[in-house]
């Protein structure tokens, strides 16, 4: 039985009809159950970078350590933690920034991360903990990726602090009744080269003073005018905020920032961490 072609609404138009709105239909929900599988693995993602950074302040006898972390973007290069180093009297703090932006920062500041994680650290040197990040990296050889890292141990019986800079700028501002000074020398990112050595540099704390931690998001903000917020700007901040709680001189330091920005977009990630003797 041969069907009737020429008549409008026969039964092959209807089903040339179903077809395309069925395979429309079929398209849309693949399409919904793409975006829904890509905004749950964004925020899965994005809960999993969160986990790590530090649950909240770490207080030890005589020590407050806090931080504040503002990402560009949904992921961060920004990477950060403190922590008792194990059942010493000393307690670790570093602080890092991946170049580049986005996913594949945040990928290679949780690869830093891991390996800071698995370094055991106690009677360790702060410089040999970063010259072995610097080697497990290299062996990883992500082509163009390379991380600037601060780590620093702080005695809580000797109050002596020392600290190595794999190329992070700002370098750590001492915070005293007498004004503010950045600490020690720079240094190679970890990843960019082999067989790096860094120098430990060493400061005597005394009750009262704060030692800030920072990534360059801070000093290379820039206001309308492309003019960047600079490291002088961010030692008179730190400056006329010695007196406060670590969380308030925090806040403080951010909103000088903002205030210089005004409403030009954050372009870069933020992090910043105080050690406060109390």
């Amino acid at each position: 039985m041969k069907l009737d072609q020429s008549v409008p609404g026969g039964q092959p138009d209807l089903l040339k009809e179903y077809s395309q709105r069925s395979l429309l239909e079929a398209l849309e929900i693949e399409q919904a159950t793409v975006e829904t599988f890509f905004k749950e693995s964004l925020e899965e993602a994005f809960h999993i970078q969160q986990a790590m950074l530090p649950a909240g302040p770490l207080r030890l006898p005589a020590v407050e350590v806090r931080y504040k972390y503002r990402p560009a973007h949904i992921f961060s290069g920004d990477f950060l933690d403190y922590f008792p180093i194990g059942d010493s009297n000393s307690l670790g703090l570093y602080l890092g920034d991946v170049v580049g932006k986005g996913m594949p920062a945040a990928l290679y500041a949780a690869l830093a991360v891991g390996t800071l994680c698995g370094i055991h650290k106690r009677d360790e040197s702060p410089d040999s903990v970063l010259e072995f990040l610097n080697r497990r990296l290299g062996v990883r050889n992500v082509g163009g990726r390379y991380c600037s890292v601060q780590y620093a141990v702080m005695d809580q019986k000797t109050c002596q602090l020392r600290f190595v800079n794999a190329g992070l700028n700002p370098r750590p501002i001492l915070i005293t009744a007498k004004g503010c000074r950045e600490l020690g020398e720079g240094g190679f990112p970890c990843g960019m080269f082999h067989n790096v050595h860094y120098d430990v540099y060493s400061e005597q704390l005394k009750a009262g003073d704060i030692v800030l931690f920072s990534t360059d998001g801070l000093i290379e903000a820039q206001d309308a005018a492309g003019q960047p917020f600079g490291i002088e700007r961010l030692l008179q901040a730190s400056d006329a905020s010695r007196g406060e709680p670590a969380e308030i001189l925090l806040n403080k330091v951010f909103q000088s920032v903002d205030a210089f920005t005004g409403a030009e977009l954050q372009r870069d990630d933020m992090t910043a961490a105080v050690i406060k003797l109390t």
